[in-house]
């Protein structure tokens, strides 16, 4: 018995010894790889993504075929103006101090502006003379004309958000369902790809991400051509065929009033509501369809700019007065959520002068737009909201476009959700699906589907498959597709490329099948455009599916193990063509479906895209057909 004990004590102590070696070790070993915390997590990342069947394209932030158009942009000069001396905070009418001291006593008369009868007309009311600093504001749009006792004068259209008292009231109505009482906060500009956005604005991404622990879709892609392709699903959920025409010279064309737009359910919960994009004439729902009837949203700021874009001349470029455009259309944003701070709110602002043409430009922003998510994150603005920063898509007219980068920049833009910390608190399960999402497959269809969540909260979980639309709080599925998420083959991300010679004998017919598929819209004006021949193949690009979707055959019981054991061949590729044609040396680009078997080619108009700029050569359609432009090539051109 005394040597049966001895020895079980002689094991205890040997276990003993060994787990605290083996502790010992561990922690070394931890130790020693505190440093590779970031590298352990991208490799993480790349594994969880070889797992899906979208594979995103590994995208260089400054990839050398880039660096040539990231230019220094011509310094801003709103500065050398003399200083406004009107400006808006809160809803107020204020006279600047500086501008008193400099020019004695100042007088202003407040000019109401209103919007007419529909989207492209305003009028102005009687004037208020004198507006008192420190008056509410009348209307949102206004002229202030003032004079100083020193006999200086200044007059500029201003904007602001004049409180609604109807409005207001509307935060009394009975609220059904499940809603999580979220303010939604969007600010946007057109034309810019996550890596454009990193390159171009690193004070305010860094911010957003680190400070305001913000989550930026990875593998957030476009469904359509343009901005309206990319805000109609997000703001309705559905495409613009699926909704009532709305196009000039379509029949049976109506404005979009009817459209199910997301901000009249939020109305009904006693939102208030404002949207807002810089120019007037490139409206994405005026350029070329025709707009609203009635005024859409509470604080609506095309009424701004139909009224002062013609007095944009006098200005330095990009400015108001001593302003820059965009602090003014932020200023703007800043006022509505200062005005409704009690209410429940949603707010689109979408910015697209600095990079509809270009980027470089869009460096000014910078500063501003850090300020201003400072504004909002130390004011207790983002304590009840859903921030969102965000792109329609990347650039689609630039240079940059015609490397093979920038096709998948265009195709991939930047878009950025911030949670409030309550929310991830009380939710946490949503939360973590959000960060999963970010290195999923994403479209505009899924923020509309988020949206829905916030009005009438489904809960958390996997997102089904079937559904074209999953809310970014529930778990897109891995298995997502391009075709399960509704992406048109000529816009998915996912798929492989693989270059291919312009001389090959597909890609010839491919081109051909594009040059004819756009003689057959212009067909029926053949008497004012021009039939187009095939004058040169610049590029060519083929498509297949990735590796693991061809060999997926199904999973086991829980789902948890796949059947990779599928020896599917392609039966169809897709071609993407850019050709050159003749007259007018238009530049298009279009995605041609080859089946293999049928040694057949189709195309259709959505997955043609004209890539150079067509001026005024289609001025005998530019007004009655609009969506001819990028195709008609006027017979008789204007000298």
């Amino acid at each position: 018995m005394l040597v049966q004990n001895f020895h079980r004590l002689c094991y205890r102590r040997t276990y003993i010894i060994l787990g605290t070696l083996i502790l010992v070790a561990t922690y070394a070993i931890l130790s020693s790889r505190q440093n590779d915390v970031s590298t352990y997590k991208k490799h993480n990342i790349a594994a969880l993504q070889s797992e899906q069947s979208c594979l995103f394209p590994k995208l260089q932030l400054w990839h050398p075929e880039l660096k040539a158009y990231s230019n220094k942009p011509t310094p801003l000069r709103c500065s050398e103006s003399d200083e406004n001396w009107v400006y808006t905070v809160n809803g107020t009418f204020y006279i600047s101090k500086n501008a008193n001291a400099k020019h004695g006593s100042i007088t202003c008369t407040y000019v109401p502006i209103l919007r007419g009868k529909d989207d492209f007309q305003v009028t102005r009311a009687d004037p208020i003379q004198p507006m008192l600093n420190g008056t509410r504001l009348v209307t949102d749009v206004f002229e202030a004309k003032c004079v100083g006792s020193d006999g200086s004068a200044q007059a500029n259209i201003l904007v602001g958000i004049a409180p609604n008292e109807k409005v207001q009231r509307r935060q009394r109505v009975v609220r059904e369902g499940s809603p999580l009482g979220l303010d939604i906060l969007m600010f946007g500009f057109d034309s810019v790809s996550r890596m454009t956005w990193m390159r171009n604005l690193p004070k305010s991404y860094k911010y957003f991400v680190e400070i305001l622990d913000g989550v930026v879709l990875e593998g957030y892609n476009i469904v359509g051509d343009g901005t309206p392709q990319a805000l109609l699903p997000m703001l309705t959920g559905k495409t613009e065929p699926e909704l009532p025409e709305a196009r000039r010279g379509f029949a049976g064309a109506t404005t979009v009033d009817g459209h199910p737009w997301i901000w009249e359910d939020l109305k009904k919960l006693g939102y208030a509501i404002q949207w807002g994009e810089d120019g007037s004439q490139m409206g994405t729902f005026t350029y070329r369809m025709l707009g609203f009837k009635n005024q859409p949203v509470d604080h609506y700021m095309r009424t701004f700019y139909l009224a002062a874009t013609g007095d944009f001349a006098k200005y330095h470029p990009k400015c108001l007065g001593s302003m820059s455009r965009h602090q003014n259309m932020m200023n703007w944003m800043r006022d509505f959520v200062e005005v409704y701070a009690k209410q429940r709110k949603f707010s689109f602002v979408f910015h697209s002068e600095y990079t509809h043409s270009g980027y470089s430009e869009l460096k000014h922003a910078d500063d501003d737009l850090k300020k201003f998510l400072e504004h909002l994150h130390t004011g207790g603005h983002l304590d009840q909201a859903i921030l969102v920063l965000m792109s329609d898509h990347g650039a689609r007219f630039q240079d940059v476009r015609n490397t093979e980068q920038g096709k998948y920049e265009e195709r991939m833009p930047f878009f950025g959700i911030r949670l409030p910390t309550w929310f991830q608190e009380k939710y946490p399960d949503a939360a973590s699906n959000l960060r999963t999402n970010a290195h999923r497959l994403v479209t505009p269809f899924d923020i509309h589907a988020t949206f829905r969540d916030v009005i009438d909260f489904g809960g958390a979980g996997l997102g089904d498959l079937k559904q074209r639309g999953i809310s970014l709080f529930k778990e897109i599925p891995k298995e997502r597709s391009c075709d399960d998420a509704a992406i048109e083959p000529h816009w998915c991300a996912c798929l492989s490329w693989s270059s291919v010679s312009s001389d090959d004998r597909n890609v010839q017919e491919a081109a051909l099948a594009l040059v004819s598929t756009i003689n057959n819209l212009t067909d029926s004006e053949r008497a004012v455009c021009e039939e187009l021949s095939l004058l040169e193949v610049s590029r060519a690009v083929k498509w297949t599916a990735n590796e693991h979707l061809l060999r997926f055959r199904g999973s086991d019981y829980h789902g948890r193990i796949p059947d990779l054991g599928d020896k599917m061949n392609s039966s169809e590729f897709l071609f993407q063509v850019t050709v050159r044609t003749r007259p007018g040396d238009a530049l298009y680009e279009g995605t041609v479906k080859y089946f293999v078997q049928r040694e057949s080619y189709t195309i259709s108009e959505r997955e043609i895209s004209r890539i150079n700029k067509y001026g005024n050569q289609p001025h005998c359609v530019m007004e009655r057909l609009p969506h001819l432009r990028p195709f008609c090539y006027c017979k008789k051109q204007r000298q």
